[in-house]
């Protein structure tokens, strides 16, 4: 065949043409992952956008799919997850990391013995994102909450010390005397203690009755539900996050150097004599602390077991000398599918805590007793840490004290504490729709606290030194099971849950002690040394708890919504005639958005309406608290002391629960596709029946005699707001925005007889007999002192009391008395305790905090504020040192003389340690609480290294704090330690380990 060169022409043309579209249509590759863990994501959808043509991602997160050019747009979708488009152009490869939705409307949230769609939750709960706790290194789980959730308030009860303990808040204190404190569940297990962070998977806050009468009696302080990591299908999973932290105290009060001090004393002491050194014992006791966190995991399986296996080291230094912790725990999951119908599992987890501590927040801080950090501000700072003789120096002002190096290098304070927890599941479903499972669980902690005091130290020194061991042990048996029966009938969904619990809790204790020892070098492992033993003790107790519950849930038409939940408990620890109590509680829900009206609204995405309304109860009183209890008393028969009993408690046979009646409604809004998501709850609880040890008259025949009874009202009201923004998500470059904001307002209604209780939680050197109040109408913990009117001047007219002389302090005259003895509200010239009143509130206003998340390409930002605003600060360091028998802060150069009058500073002089509102500050602060930049290596490099994931970063913590707070850090506490001062001793300073300032470098490891 002869072609024209015209022809010619033509068939090379389109031979080019047919060249080229072939080279344009090719196949691409690529792996997707989840942002949060790195993990693949199997099964999500890849389509190229404007075809039929589409492949899903197999089980390493892998997918291939052929496109037509370079024009060509992939999408990939995924439930739960925010759908990425993506342009082919001329890459063979593109890997996808899909980030987490923010609305998350079709997320399974776990609530009490079940999982619910986040969409069809009738009750006030929110969330917490693994990432989120995990973001920077931390003790724990409950320190990583702070500031994640509204109406959640998280504070350390001893600042920065290691292995300081966290309370925990939701919604405010809901008792007086009874514990705050919320109850956690760790997969399933009734108050389990949380893992570390890293281990978590998820974290569900309950916070109304709805979402916590499932768990009945122990429900009131709300439920911290946390899900730890489980296995995928899948090869092998390691993964290791290392941080390593450097530490520093975050602020130090500015205190008088010893030339100041020796100035400051000769002003009021004609007959003081400067010491020889010039020591900033602040600069003895402080040095870099550090944080070294290690965490190894591996996980992984098939179709039909799964594993998860984790082991955690954390090494503390503290950040004053001689306090340090180190932590090892282990978790792990293991999940089998024995049959189709058959699932069963068991958790373990274990701990080992090893503490160095050092004394702080004494409750006494008097002769031989004072802590660390209350020493370094009190010693005088004219003397050095040795004395001519090579002895430590003791205080040469106010009470003998040792000097802060002494006290924090000289006693011997450890505490060595064990946790293992296992508990077993099985699942079975019975038919369609209806299963079964039941789980058994097991824990027991054991702690030994071993104390020192050499004869180097005052303490030690009358007594031949003073060794002291304690031991404790508890142990937690539970057993729960519960049938759970789903139905779809016609456009509505009933799930109907229903079982049985049992709980067996078991304390025992013993301490034993003894002085006199030949040597410093025994410490408290050779109590025989000793010569003088002291009083042993021994204690058991035991109670138990047995309950049946159920629930119902009600959905329709993804529009309305019902839920009824109750919950029988039948306590131990309480008299038969109200051992058993019924907590009920009801919800409603309303999805707005899928109305008609709504539907099709390209503005509104959601927006659901709730209601509750619930009873729940708190049952803290000791195991045999409703029985009359005896105490040991010394008698003398004859010429022989004998042992003998006295009662001291009597029985109350009608003693019950404290009950809490909480009324909850609530809004989910969610715009624009989901991209802006507003929650906002108000919520009222009524705490009835408080539980009060209230004192009886002494005729009975008793000594000090009391009932516990249930008498008073509590209430707690507020407000909480949550706001989540994806901002911006791009191809390169995202930004999203989270916000809560929470407002509690807290009254007591009522109390026994009306009467006012006066609190002293002032440290007993102080020498007060009250410094806070319980009153109807006011808040809990309200400071109860004089009111400071500034300084006496020469010629005023003062009212007659404690300083009448220029320079003095003065005090607001508010009330006297009458003929027949009742106060007048009324001035009468005097100063007295009829003068004091309430001045000051420390509970805030409102907690708030911003969270931003940046990525561009590779690398991530993140930014963490926290704040506090509104809540009244009582600092006692501030008052002791403004009391004349120790050192100062530089607020004495400003003290009254007759040439400097225009100040609010007394003159210097030696003065009693009254409660005034001289020493309450306002303690709001707005707090930059982490700082975090990472960077990710590409996919390509990971590729050859053979790794799934590296990521390095560098953050710091508590950089910095926006206060007016005189004091150290305005994030305070001081013996809030049991239940009853938990509640009631708010706000105070005194002496406590600091806060920290972190600056952390890690790397996040996966293959």
């Amino acid at each position: 065949m002869i072609i024209s060169k015209k022809g010619k022409y033509v068939f090379g043309f389109l031979l080019l043409a047919c060249t080229a579209l072939t080279a344009q249509e090719r196949k691409i590759t690529g792996t997707v992952t989840g942002s949060s863990d790195g993990q693949p994501l199997p099964g999500v959808n890849v389509v190229i956008e404007g075809s039929t043509t589409g492949v899903t991602t197999d089980w390493d997160g892998l997918y291939e799919i052929t496109v037509p050019d370079g024009t060509a747009v992939l999408k990939f979708s995924y439930i739960g997850f925010i759908t990425k488009e993506i342009t082919a152009g001329n890459r063979q490869q593109i890997d996808v990391v899909l980030e987490e939705d923010v609305s998350k409307l079709d997320e399974v949230v776990v609530i009490g013995y079940g999982s619910q769609k986040k969409s069809d939750i009738t009750g006030a709960v929110s969330s917490v994102k693994a990432e989120e706790l995990a973001a920077y290194p931390a003790l724990s789980a409950e320190q990583a909450l702070q500031g994640r959730a509204a109406g959640v308030a998280v504070q350390s009860n001893n600042g920065g010390e290691p292995g300081a303990p966290v309370k925990i808040r939701i919604r405010g204190g809901t008792s007086i005397n009874a514990s705050s404190d919320a109850l956690i569940v760790v997969d399933g297990f009734v108050g389990g203690s949380m893992p570390p962070p890293e281990d978590i998977a998820s974290m569900e806050i309950l916070k109304d009755a709805s979402a916590t009468a499932i768990y009945g009696s122990r429900g009131s302080n709300g439920v911290i539900l946390v899900t730890t990591k489980k296995g995928k299908p899948g090869k092998v999973s390691i993964e290791l996050n290392s941080t390593y932290s450097v530490q520093e105290i975050s602020n130090r009060i500015d205190l008088l150097d010893a030339d100041q001090f020796a100035a400051y004393r000769a002003s009021y002491n004609d007959n003081y004599t400067r010491g020889p050194a010039d020591t900033d014992w602040q600069d003895q006791i402080y040095h870099t602390g550090s944080i070294a966190s290690h965490q190894l995991s591996f996980s992984g399986g098939s179709d039909t077991a799964r594993y998860y296996i984790s082991g955690t080291f954390y090494d503390q230094e503290g950040i004053i000398i001689n306090s340090d912790l180190q932590r090892f725990s282990f978790l792990s999951n293991v999940d089998l599918d024995v049959t189709d119908n058959l699932q069963v599992g068991l958790n373990m987890f274990g701990r080992r805590n090893t503490a160095n501590g050092i004394i702080t927040q004494v409750a006494s801080g008097g002769a031989g007793a004072a802590g660390v950090v209350s020493s370094a501000y009190r010693f005088a700072p004219d003397l050095g840490i040795y004395d001519a003789n090579g002895d430590y120096t003791i205080n040469s002002l106010g009470d003998d004290i040792d000097n802060p190096v002494a006290t924090a290098l000289e006693n011997v304070n450890e505490r060595i504490s064990d946790l293992y927890r296992a508990n077993f599941y099985a699942d079975y479903t019975i038919l369609e729709g209806l299963s079964f499972k039941t789980t058994f669980g097991y824990s027991t902690s054991n702690s030994t606290t071993g104390t020192f005091r050499p004869t180097t130290l005052i303490a030690g020194a009358g007594v031949g030194g003073e060794a002291t061991i304690r031991n404790s042990r508890s142990t937690n048996l539970l057993s729960e099971n519960y049938l759970t029966y789903k139905k779809d009938i016609g456009e509505g969904s009933l799930t109907v849950m229903g079982g049985y619990s049992y709980q067996k809790n078991k304390s025992e204790g013993s301490f034993a002690g003894a002085r006199g020892f030949v040597s410093n070098s025994v410490s408290y492992r050779n109590l025989d040394g000793g010569s003088v033993y002291l009083q042993p003790e021994s204690s058991l107790s035991e109670r138990e708890l047995v309950s049946v519950f159920g629930r119902v849930n009600f959905e329709y038409d993804d529009r309305y919504m019902l839920t009824f939940t109750g919950r029988r408990d039948g306590s131990s620890a309480f008299s038969k005639n109200n051992k058993y109590a019924f907590f009920p509680s009801g919800a409603i829900g309303w999805n707005m958005a899928n109305e008609e009206f709504l539907k099709e609204s390209s503005v509104i995405s959601n927006w659901k309406w709730r209601a509750s309304y619930g009873v729940t109860g708190n049952p803290s009183i000791p195991a045999y608290g409703t029985l009359a209890r005896f105490s040991e008393i010394y008698s003398v028969i004859g010429d022989n002391l004998v042992n003998g009993v006295a009662v001291t408690v009597l029985a109350n046979d009608n003693l019950k629960w404290e009950s809490s009646y909480q009324t909850n409604l609530g809004v989910d809004i969610g715009l624009l596709d989901n991209r802006l998501n507003l929650t906002v709850d108000y919520y009222n609880i009524e705490t009835r029946d408080l539980l009060f040890a209230r004192p009886l008259p002494e005729y009975i025949g008793l000594a000090n005699p009391f009932q516990i009874q249930n008498i008073g009202v509590l209430e707690n009201k507020g407000l909480e707001v949550t706001i989540s923004s994806r901002n911006i998500s791009g191809e390169n470059f995202s930004w999203n925005t989270d916000f809560n904001f929470s407002m509690n307002r807290n009254k007591v209604k009522k109390l026994p007889d009306g009467e006012d209780i006066l609190i002293d939680s002032s440290p007993g050197h102080f020498l007060q007999s009250d410094s806070q109040i319980l009153r109807e109408g006011e808040p809990v913990g309200s400071f109860f002192g004089y009111i400071y009117d500034g300084v006496i001047q020469e010629g005023q007219e003062v009212p007659q009391g404690f300083e009448n002389q220029p320079g003095g302090e003065l005090f607001r005259d508010i009330n006297g008395r009458d003929a027949n003895g009742d106060l007048t509200g009324m001035p009468d010239g005097m100063i007295n305790s009829d003068d004091k009143t309430i001045i000051g509130d420390p509970n805030p206003d409102f907690i708030t905090s911003l969270n931003n998340t940046f990525t561009y390409k590779n690398f991530d930002l993140n930014v963490f504020f926290q704040a506090s605003v509104g809540g009244d600060v009582l600092n006692y360091t501030l008052l002791e040192l403004a009391s004349g028998d120790s050192n100062a802060t530089t607020e004495a150069l400003k003290a009254w003389t007759p040439e400097n009058t225009d100040t609010n500073v007394p003159a210097a002089a030696v003065r009693e340690k009254r409660i005034t509102s001289r020493f309450v500050y306002d303690g709001s602060y707005v707090r930059l609480k982490n700082l975090s930049l990472g960077y990710s290596l590409p996919e390509k490099i990971l590729e050859k290294l053979g790794f799934q994931k590296i990521r390095f970063f560098v953050s710091g913590q508590n950089l910095l704090t926006f206060t007016d707070y005189p004091g150290a850090d305005p994030e305070v506490n001081y013996r809030n330690d049991n239940d009853e001062r938990g509640n009631t001793f708010l706000g105070l300073d005194y002496g406590s380990y600091p806060n920290v300032r972190s600056l952390t470098m890690g790397v996040n490891v996966k293959f």
